[in-house]
């Protein structure tokens, strides 16, 4: 495919360099911030910011790139990124910190830019390989990224946010040298609201998929609520350093590649989606239920791996569920939809992290079970939905 299509290249280069930057910061970003004396809660908020900034800026990015075309945005995007990477290495205060992840999130739109380009330059039938390399060179960076953070920050902690920024320089470079232009009929910007709250919040009614966007919304909230909550945990309980947290991120990006890659369609076929999307709310509450009660440094390993295990089913079949329930002309607008419900779910999960973490280290893991609870009840009753049309015919 990439004899075929040499963009595709750059491309799997852009997603790769762009996913090794993330995995390199996300292991050390919470005890990096305790230089600069921020509470958890602050430390929730600058984990926040990054989500919000994405949230407004990626669909005016998108839009922008239609106008002026995909290779000045995905630069300007990129160039961005790396900055942030910069102030962070150098930041002397916590405010040049958040400025450095509002300032990633705002220019946050490169793999949205990178989507893009695949479908200017590839045919209808090829789109799916395409936006699949994309996926796998994001889950390639994110294993090794966490593997260079935990050998780099041994030798001081801003060194990894050194490592991101060469990094990412390098993605600029490629980009500006190798990537053509690829939107050859740019176009006037299409006019209409960059992001429909009224819509956002009306869709959890549709019959069709209200229900399946409101489980994706609240999904994503407790697994940002955990993730943020793994380190204040790790650190100051279990007494996990950077590079022990780095390589514990790497063992969840590998578990979340195999299972992605290679169990969910066997089965998928077994119990089909909505019965494994029960099954995996099922798994993943009792491992957050057992991490809020872990106390031992290798059970709480354990079970954060297998975790991911379960983790992994979810997003892929809460988005098979999205595009089986809708007609071909509204596949864009209800993924679009999803997207948005998850950076909601991504700017309060940390927020609300951070605010119980101050009552108690342990409660964010129970306080994520109850959510994905929630979570289960409502996709039982999909399938009841599911089961009853199937009856009805």
């Amino acid at each position: 495919m990439f004899k075929n299509n040499k963009n595709l290249l750059v491309i799997a280069v852009i997603a790769i360099v762009n996913a090794l930057g993330y995995g390199i910061i996300i292991p050390v970003l919470y005890t990096y911030s305790q230089k600069f004396g921020l509470t958890d809660f602050q430390n929730g908020l600058l984990f926040s910011v990054y989500s919000v900034g994405q949230f407004i800026a990626t669909p005016i990015i998108g839009r922008l790139s239609d106008k002026f075309g995909r290779k000045p945005l995905l630069l300007i995007s990129l160039f961005g990124t790396f900055l942030s990477f910069l102030l962070m290495a150098i930041a002397f205060n916590g405010w040049m910190l958040f400025f450095a992840r509002a300032l990633d999130g705002i220019t946050a739109g490169n793999i949205p830019v990178a989507s893009a380009v695949i479908s200017d330059t590839t045919a209808p039938k090829d789109r799916a390989k395409g936006f699949g390399i994309i996926g796998a060179a994001f889950g390639f960076g994110f294993i090794f990224g966490p593997v260079i953070s935990a050998f780099a920050s041994p030798y001081g902690l801003s060194l990894p946010f050194w490592i991101a920024a060469i990094v990412t320089l390098i993605s600029v470079i490629l980009t500006w040298i190798i990537l053509p232009e690829t939107n050859i009929n740019k176009k006037e910007i299409i006019k209409g609201k960059l992001i429909d709250f009224k819509k956002l919040f009306t869709s959890v009614t549709d019959p069709n998929v209200g229900t399946t966007l409101l489980v994706s919304l609240l999904y994503s909230l407790a697994f940002s609520l955990y993730i943020y909550a793994f380190q204040p945990f790790a650190v100051k309980t279990l007494g996990m350093n950077v590079s022990m947290i780095a390589l514990n991120f790497t063992a969840i990006g590998v578990v979340g590649l195999i299972a992605q890659g290679f169990v969910i369609p066997k089965v998928i076929k077994l119990w089909g989606e909505k019965q494994l999307l029960i099954y995996s709310f099922i798994a993943t509450t009792i491992t957050f239920i057992i991490l809020f009660l872990a106390k031992h440094l290798w059970l709480f390993l354990t079970i954060s791996i297998i975790h991911a295990f379960f983790n992994s089913f979810i997003s892929p079949l809460i988005q098979t569920m999205l595009s089986k329930e809708m007609d071909e002309k509204s596949q864009g607008s209800i993924l679009g939809l999803n997207a948005s419900y998850i950076s909601i779910g991504t700017i309060f999960g940390p927020i609300i992290g951070g605010a119980i973490t101050t009552l108690s280290i342990e409660l964010p893991f129970l306080s994520a079970a109850v959510v994905v609870f929630t979570c289960f009840i409502l996709s039982r009753e999909i399938l009841k939905k599911h089961l009853a049309k199937q009856h009805a015919f």
